[in-house]
């Protein structure tokens, strides 16, 4: 999805709202209670059929699986790799623990506890190849049942560093052999889909919410960066074997309805963030604290021959957003970024990324992508 020789094309960022079928065999799994294997696959088989069936309704260019079989972005990856047991409670990013009694009420599920973080206790190494094979059949057969004539479609993936950001590491002698050895393991998962011939995403939330972590939240800035290139240096060396034209990246300042007062400023990272080997990125601007976030792409213009994937779409609200309103924050990224910059319209980040956590409602969230794809039309009666 890189050439806009006619119109903005549409996707969305991965995680996309599961069945309450599908979601009690993900709970009783997650409390490591038996699941009947054929219940299982057919429940997964048909929520993604459906979720390919929505999307193909909504009008979107690029689909994807929904992320259906996944507990989460970034903590299915327990299931793929050696070496994790246990988990360990979490330290509350900085922004949450100026509001403590809103993160207690605001973060719980029944599905999974996002206060609980896994425990890597041995060498990381990837064995989710079954999982992960599973997984992409299951889509292929979904698009194959699907009377429809998509543009792209794309798998998403965990980053090196949203893994070790997200997963406690009581093994490694220090942060960078865990980094990369945790690189090493994803690069696996990173070819398999490479090698479908689909469009890769990376889901990496942590190149920008670094800033407001915890560890990071009263460094200077320059400090903040220093995690950044690092995690981008590890990232790169995953792909290594993944043309960089088959790769687009998510990144954010976290999934979640919270305060994001100490969210760093895209401006300070895009540098930083440039250096990633990729030719799509994924950045939100439509929640009202980074609606301004536009203009960083005027003061450091995307790379030649990248594809620009703002958001326009809130996920962290159930207001519907206006088309208008969509197709006139194309038109900011329009203005703001080179003329051969291509755009294609999003969300800021998807509607599921913690199964059981929902802060918008499924048929909402449909509709959300519905206004996606009008004011993307509108968009381009107004930019072509």
């Amino acid at each position: 999805m890189t050439a806009n020789d006619d119109r903005i094309r549409t996707t969305h960022i991965g995680s996309l709202p599961r069945p309450p079928e599908l979601l009690d065999l993900l709970e009783k799994r997650q409390n490591g209670e038996d699941v009947d294997a054929d219940e299982w696959d057919a429940t997964v088989a048909d929520a993604t059929r459906a979720v390919v069936e929505r999307q193909a309704e909504a009008g979107l260019d690029a689909v994807n699986n929904g992320e259906q079989s996944r507990v989460s972005f970034n903590w299915y990856v327990a299931d793929r790799l050696s070496g994790i047991e246990g988990k360990r409670e979490q330290e509350l990013w900085a922004d949450l623990q100026e509001f403590p009694d809103y993160a207690e009420e605001s973060f719980k599920t029944d599905v999974i506890d996002l206060s609980m973080q896994p425990v890597v206790t041995g060498p990381v190494e990837y064995t989710g190849h079954d999982e992960a094979e599973a997984e992409l059949a299951e889509f292929r057969d979904a698009l194959a049942a699907v009377d429809a004539d998509f543009e792209d479609t794309f798998v998403t993936a965990a980053s090196p560093s949203v893994v070790t950001a997200t997963h406690v590491d009581e093994y490694y002698d220090d942060y960078e052999e865990f980094l990369f050895a945790v690189a090493d393991a994803m690069a696996e998962e990173y070819e398999l889909v490479a090698d479908t011939g689909m469009t890769l995403q990376i889901d990496a939330p942590e190149l920008l919410t670094v800033g407001h972590t915890a560890a990071y939240a009263d460094e200077p800035i320059e400090e903040v960066k220093a995690a950044t290139r690092l995690h981008v240096e590890a990232l790169n060396e995953a792909l290594s074997n993944v043309p960089a034209d088959q790769v687009r990246l998510h990144t954010c300042w976290g999934s979640y309805e919270g305060p994001h007062h100490l969210d760093t400023d895209l401006a300070e990272m895009l540098p930083e963030i440039y250096e990633a080997d990729i030719t799509g990125l994924s950045v939100e601007q439509a929640n009202p604290r980074h609606q301004h976030e536009y203009r960083a792409f005027a003061e450091h213009p995307v790379p030649d021959g990248w594809t620009l994937i703002p958001g326009v779409v809130d996920v962290k609200t159930n207001v519907i957003d206006h088309p208008e309103t969509i197709a006139d924050r194309l038109d900011e990224d329009a203005d703001a970024v080179v003329e051969s910059t291509p755009l294609v319209a999003a969300p800021d980040c998807g509607f599921g990324t913690q199964a059981g956590i929902g802060m918008v409602d499924p048929e909402i969230a449909w509709a959300k992508l519905e206004a996606l794809v009008e004011g993307a039309e509108i968009a381009t009666e107004r930019i072509y």
